[in-house]
């Protein structure tokens, strides 16, 4: 199965473990987190020892200015807090002593330090602040009734005289120097390294370990898995046969390379990930070396140790040169190398099968071995009539007897010693596989008593593995098939539709890992075998973190508690993966039980969600059911607990006591419907020099018009023009109209004449 064997693998933003995991290495220090994208810097995550040391919870700290305004008072130093200002408008590093107040009004003396943490494309985007709890190097702050009569101890006076020193040290100028980040980063109580960045990468391992499913390790365990079927073949045929490699310069070079090889694999295996039992990768060379030593070092080191060369320099063959010969067998506890390597051979049907029959093999080579054995035993003690003797007979080749003083008669000549494994492999062989000819048969009563007892373990094999070989591999590999099943119908599902490939590839890395951490199992099918009383103690047992950890099931009931569990759903998200969208409608409370995730609104992070953080929407207070105002995003493989909208209400509802302690004590991390309001750096400065650029910009006289305007002015000037020309011809009909003819005023009028 590729995904429990290669373990999660998949590109983490592994940054908030990191350095959750550095903070806790010092219990006396704690940490924000602010978004240095956004003004004011919003604070995205605090851990739980600033929690303590300030008094306000999570919640009351989220979204607030990371300049900690909220925990300033009268004695706060107004030049430290311009300093900070500074810092963070900069993007700076720095650290200072200032002097806060806790929730409860009560001083408190912290030693900040300020470092901005960078994404892939070296923009920064996070401010890490971490606080140092040094109120007890401080003079105590005299109150009206202690002024005077308390003073500062020499312990105090010099304590804040080396406090002063390592703040001045730590404002040389060296901060320009490129190498800064790495001293600073020693410096800072949370980092022994580099500060680490905010991005998503792959596992990091040190260099001189070896990744455990790499191509080199492939190759390299089936060497070692060739080896010891090489070790497991002449182990046995040396100790029956008398097969001193002292002897034979050849194969003493041989088992001497073997060993090297073996001895080399041991250095290896100090030097190899592993998979944890969570399914992560395990690269600490310290709890590599551990794991091993605990496990199979032990049968590693025995099974590699020279016994030829220590036989090599014994020639007595009844002496200790035969207990070195004898712990040779030893070197049969390589198998143990197949052992725990088997389930990376079990994925493959005909590595399988193969396995199986050479392991067939096996069994019938050490009881060829052994035949031989007992042959050679009975024809030394003068057993004329048994298997050996008749080979003799027949291939032409008798023994004959030598008289020696120090043993007595010993027997020389006969078959050679290829003929005689031959032989009694094929004796072997015809009794497991239930056909015999009868021509290599038991004569003597020591080989009829093996005979007996091999036909048995021969049966047992045969059944075994021939009889039920499908049954077995289907038994060893129902998993991986329908693991295989199930990953051919989702690729062929991809291809069927035309899935773009990058979310091809994220769907591939989600069916695997939620493989690896479930091996397959349907949970609800599980728990459908089980009546309701021992499911819901299963339920609760299964969520006992959630439980335990969030105060607010604290007052429940037994039987509220197994009502809620049985609401409750566990699902598994891949880094990447988008839990919420916005404009998507909150059904669902979620509590983070491992992982992290990321809250994302109009493209920046305002949040950052670790184990122990609850997020959704106040069902209990807004019957509305709202709609998310952010993107909720997995940073790594993340385990989470929700309950639906309606499932919670009816329980609240049934559980009116519960629901009162509930509502009073549940604390939202954060709020999916609540749009924040805010606005980017980059825009407040891309105003503020707009606005430079206009106040730098001359301004024109208004005695000179432009060109357009002159246009403009011209085009309104003719209009003008033709209205007084037609009030001009209006006025002259008008007179027409009251004077009649134009003329007539002209016409002379000559009186008649008289008759």
């Amino acid at each position: 199965m590729p995904g429990g064997r290669r373990g999660l693998v998949a590109p983490q933003n592994t940054f908030l473990e990191n350095i959750i995991r550095r903070s806790n290495s010092q219990p006396d220090s704690s940490f924000l987190l602010a978004n240095a994208q956004i003004v004011d810097f919003p604070i995205v995550y605090c851990n739980e020892s600033f929690c303590k040391i300030s008094g306000y919870n999570r919640a009351e700290v989220m979204q607030k200015s990371c300049r900690c305004g909220f925990m300033y008072g009268e004695l706060t130093d107004k030049e430290t807090v311009a300093r900070l200002e500074f810092t963070l408008e900069n993007q700076q590093q720095d650290q200072f002593e200032i002097l806060l107040y806790k929730k409860n009004k009560t001083p408190l003396w912290l030693l900040l330090q300020v470092a901005p943490i960078r994404n892939e494309r070296d923009l920064v985007v996070l401010f890490l602040l971490t606080f140092r709890d040094i109120t007890a190097l401080k003079q105590p702050i005299d109150s009206e009734d202690t002024k005077g009569v308390l003073g500062l101890s020499k312990f105090a006076k010099l304590a804040r005289s080396v406090t002063r020193s390592r703040q001045f040290s730590a404002h040389l100028p060296t901060l320009k120097d490129p190498t800064k980040q790495s001293n600073l980063a020693h410096m800072m109580s949370l980092s022994a390294d580099i500060m680490p960045q905010y991005r998503q990468e792959a596992p990091k391992t040190p260099p001189h370990i070896l990744l455990h499913y790499c191509a080199f390790k492939a190759i390299w365990d089936w060497v070692i898995l060739c080896l010891t079927f090489y070790t497991a073949i002449m182990v046995p045929y040396n100790v029956a046969f008398k097969n001193k490699t002292s002897e034979d310069v050849s194969l003493l070079v041989v088992d001497s390379i073997v060993d090297v090889i073996f001895f080399i694999d041991i250095v290896l295996n100090f030097h190899t990930t592993f998979v944890g039992p969570g399914g992560e990768v395990v690269s600490d060379p310290k709890v590599i070396r551990m794991n091993y030593l605990k496990s199979w070092f032990i049968i590693d080191l025995l099974s590699c140790l020279p016994y030829d060369v220590f036989n090599a320099f014994d020639r007595d063959e009844d002496g200790i040169g035969s207990l070195f010969s004898a712990l040779k067998v030893v070197r049969l506890l390589r198998l143990g190398r197949v052992v725990r390597k088997l389930d990376r051979y079990l994925e493959y049907g005909a590595a399988m099968l193969i396995l199986l029959l050479c392991f067939y093999m096996l069994v019938a080579h050490w009881l060829a071995c052994i035949w031989y054995s007992i042959g050679r035993s009975d024809a030394d003690n003068g057993i004329q009539y048994s298997w050996l003797w008749k080979l003799a007979n027949v291939t032409q080749s008798p023994y004959s007897y030598i008289w020696s003083n120090d043993t007595g008669p010993e027997l020389i000549n006969g078959p050679s010693r290829k003929s005689m494994y031959v032989t009694a492999l094929y004796f072997t062989m015809t009794c497991m596989t239930s056909v015999g000819f009868g021509n290599v048969a038991a004569e003597t009563d020591n080989e009829r008593v093996f005979t007996i007892c091999m036909m048995i373990i021969a049966a047992l094999l045969y059944a075994t593995i021939f009889g039920h070989v499908t049954t077995i591999i289907q038994q060893m590999t129902s998993a991986t098939a329908k693991y295989h099943d199930m990953l051919n119908n989702v690729r062929e599902f991809m291809k069927l539709h035309e899935v773009p490939k990058a979310l091809s590839e994220r769907v591939m890395d989600y069916v695997v890992s939620t493989w690896a951490m479930t091996k397959g199992l349907d949970t609800e099918k599980v728990l459908n075998y089980c009546p309701k009383d021992m499911k819901a103690d299963i339920c609760v047992h299964l969520n006992r973190k959630v439980f335990d950890e969030h105060p607010a099931f604290r007052l429940a009931s037994d039987g509220c508690l197994r009502a809620l569990a049985m609401h409750f759903m566990m699902s598994h998200s891949a880094p990447g993966d988008l839990l919420y969208h916005t404009g998507e409608s909150i059904d669902s409370l979620c509590f983070i039980v491992t992982g992290s995730l990321e809250v994302i609104q109009d493209d920046e992070v305002v949040a950052i969600l670790g184990k122990g953080d609850v997020f959704g929407d106040q069902f209990w207070k807004d019957s509305a059911v709202g709609q998310s105002a952010a993107n909720v995003r997995a940073l790594t493989y993340c385990d989470l607990h929700a309950i639906k909208r309606d499932k919670l209400l009816e329980v609240l509802d049934f559980y009116s006591a519960f629901a009162n302690s509930f509502a009073r004590n549940l604390v939202l991390t954060y709020n999916l419907r609540h749009r924040l309001i805010f606005r980017r750096v980059a825009d407040v400065k891309r105003e503020k020099e707009l606005a430079e650029r206009r106040k730098n910009e001359p301004q024109l006289p208004q005695n000179q018009d432009h060109l357009v305007r002159k246009i403009f002015s011209k085009f309104r000037r003719t209009p003008q023009v033709q209205a007084a020309g037609s009030k001009e011809v209006v006025s002259g009909q008008s007179d027409v109209e009251k004077g009649g003819d134009g003329d007539t005023d002209r016409t002379k009028v000559f009186p008649k004449a008289p008759k």
